[in-house]
This record gives C-alpha cells, sequence and structure tokens, in this order.
C-alpha cells in the first residue's frame, strides 16, 4: 500500500547552478532515500506540483523522475502517481589505478555491501585534474564516498565539499585531517618492522638493493624506512631510481615495489642462471593472488586489502566513525 505523499520532503532547485535541474530532482531523491527522510513506499509530489512549486518545465521532471524508474528507484501507478519503489543506495570508490592488489579490495569491498547498494567505481591515476572533476561532479549524487588519498595539495580542498560522515579515506594518510574517517596502511614504521623479521634471510647477502622507480606515486616514507633499517643494522644498501639500471648481481636481495620490476627479475634470472633466494634474493611490496604461485613463491611486505575492503564496507553501512590502521605483514616465500 502507497503511503500518503511527505509532507516533510521538498524539493530545493538551485537555479544558478552549474548542476542540470533534472539531475538536481534526481539527487535530491536520492539523498533523501539515503538519509531515510523517504522510505519505501512514499508517495513522491506530482509532476506539475514541483513544475508549480520550482519553476520546471514538465520534461525536466518527466526525465528526472524517468532516469530514476530506469535505477528502479522509483515506479508510478496510473491515477496515483510516483512512489518510491526501492531502498537502493548509491555509494562512491574512488581509486588511484585497477591493480591486481586493488581487485582484491574491491571485492571485499562489494562482497560485504548488501544488495541494495550500488557501487560506482572511479580512478583518479594521481591526477589531480581527473580527481576534482570526479569529486565536483559526484557531489551530491551519492550516499557515502570512499576515497584513496594521495600526495597533492589540491586533494584536502576538494575533499571539503563532502560530509564528513558520508566520507571515507582509504589507504595512505596524507592530507588528511584529524575529524576524518580513514582505514589506512603504514608505509613507515610498520614497513621498517616487516624488514626486521626478515633480518635472517637477509644475512645471506652481501647487500640489499632497493628498486624505487622514479614514476613511482608510492610513499617515499617507505624509502627513508629502508634508509634507517640498513644504518640501524649495518647493511651494505643501494637505492636503484632508474629502472633501465637495473641489472642483477649475484649476492644481493632486491626490494621493489613495482611489479614491473619483479618481471624483470624474473626474466634475467632466467637469462643468467640464477636461483631465487639462493643466488639473489627478492622482496615485493604488495600481496596479489598470483605471487604465492610465481616460480616457487614470492615473499611479501603487504597490508591487507581484503581487511581495507571489509572495514570500508562496515563504513558504508554502520552510522559510526571509523579511524583504524591494517596492520602490514612479511609474507616469507621460497623468493628470499
Amino acid at each position: 500500500m502507497l503511503k500518503e505523499e511527505q509532507e516533510k520532503f521538498v524539493f530545493v532547485i538551485n537555479h544558478d547552478s552549474d548542476i542540470p535541474k533534472y539531475q538536481q530532482l534526481v539527487n535530491g531523491i536520492n539523498n533523501a532515500i539515503a538519509e531515510n527522510i523517504l522510505q519505501k513506499g512514499d508517495l513522491l509530489p506530482s509532476v506539475n506540483a514541483i513544475c508549480k512549486e520550482n519553476q520546471l518545465s514538465r520534461d525536466t521532471v518527466f526525465k528526472a523522475y524517468s532516469i530514476l524508474k530506469d535505477q528502479k528507484v522509483i515506479d508510478s501507478v496510473p491515477n496515483k502517481g510516483y512512489y518510491v519503489s526501492g531502498e537502493t543506495r548509491k555509494v562512491l570508490l574512488v581509486l588511484d589505478t585497477f591493480k591486481a592488489y586493488k581487485e582484491v579490495l574491491y571485492h571485499s569491498f562489494v562482497n560485504n555491501l548488501p544488495d541494495n547498494i550500488i557501487t560506482d567505481v572511479q580512478f583518479h591515476h594521481y591526477n589531480v585534474e581527473v580527481f576534482k572533476t570526479i569529486i565536483n561532479n559526484s557531489v551530491g549524487k551519492y550516499y557515502k564516498y570512499v576515497v584513496m588519498n594521495f600526495d597533492d595539495k589540491e586533494v584536502s580542498t576538494t575533499l571539503s565539499a563532502i560530509s564528513n560522515d558520508k566520507l571515507l579515506l582509504i589507504d595512505w594518510n596524507i592530507h588528511s585531517k584529524k575529524e576524518n574517517n580513514y582505514v589506512f596502511q603504514d608505509f613507515g614504521k610498520a614497513f621498517y618492522n616487516a624488514l626486521k623479521e626478515a633480518i635472517d634471510l637477509f644475512k645471506k647477502y652481501k647487500s640489499i638493493c632497493f628498486v624505487y622507480p622514479d614514476y613511482t606515486n608510492h610513499p617515499k616514507e617507505t624509502l627513508e624506512s629502508f634508509k634507517k633499517f640498513c644504518i640501524d643494522f649495518n647493511f651494505k644498501n643501494e637505492i636503484i631510481t632508474d629502472p633501465k639500471k637495473f641489472d642483477i648481481e649475484k649476492g644481493i636481495a632486491y626490494i621493489s615495489i613495482s611489479d614491473r620490476i619483479l618481471g624483470h627479475f624474473l626474466e634475467q634470472c632466467k637469462e643468467k642462471e640464477f636461483e631465487p633466494g639462493q643466488d639473489v634474493g627478492f622482496l615485493s611490496y604488495n600481496e596479489t593472488p598470483m605471487k604465492k604461485f610465481i616460480y616457487k613463491g614470492i615473499s611479501v611486505i603487504s597490508t591487507d586489502f581484503k581487511e581495507i575492503g571489509t572495514k570500508a564496507a562496515a563504513f558504508i553501512t554502520n552510522d559510526e566513525v571509523v579511524q583504524c590502521y591494517v596492520p602490514t605483514s612479511l609474507i616469507l616465500r621460497e623468493s628470499l
């Protein structure tokens, strides 16, 4: 049975906004459902009423209602009008790039959401203009926002357009505020502690080489922690930033944040007839589903991306403050 039209729900149209008026109507209904102002079965204002109260054309209102019907958010009954047919809520997940370990995060996130939650995914590729466009075009259109941070001074300002209770920052604690909701990994101290667990294995080699390509956006905290580790435990070390200079040598353990370098490492091992874990060592950053199967297994230092996805999903379904770090672990396999 349909309920009476909700007197408490009123459209507010900004005629000076760059957002099309039909989209403002769509956003208004989606937001009202997300905030429980409108619920399943509630009648919506008639087309004529909206036109009269907001100085809109019938085409504009029909377009908005048609979009919502296509999304199965609303439906209509002859001689009764339009009503809320579902409690679908849309969330936005903004990632940097779609790599294998981000796929783990994504699937963990969506698999832990109820069926009435729809996830839109977009990628900023560490481009602040792309990031600004994504966020500015999405404000007001989603129930909640999960955003992967990156190092640009405009990120925080851009995100300020989103209400703090609707925003969750994930992965990297950069340009965040103390009141933000977050699920972060620690790229510094946790990395250092993971290296300490591998000290006995590193002692098999004459030195450690960190391959840190200059094209990477990986936090420099990791590089600084590597330097501190080598000083504290007296390991000879080298840092390579130019991938063209990556030429493996017997007796050296390599650490890399790039899976491209892992590919080059395995190719060179084959060419030079080096046995990973004996002649040379390799420690990779970020676990992926395949690294346990590559060669005889690739050792990794990694946070738990499945856990990040699970905690991000909990932020969507629970109206609670979330502020936590997900542990970083050392996973030892034959490559080291």
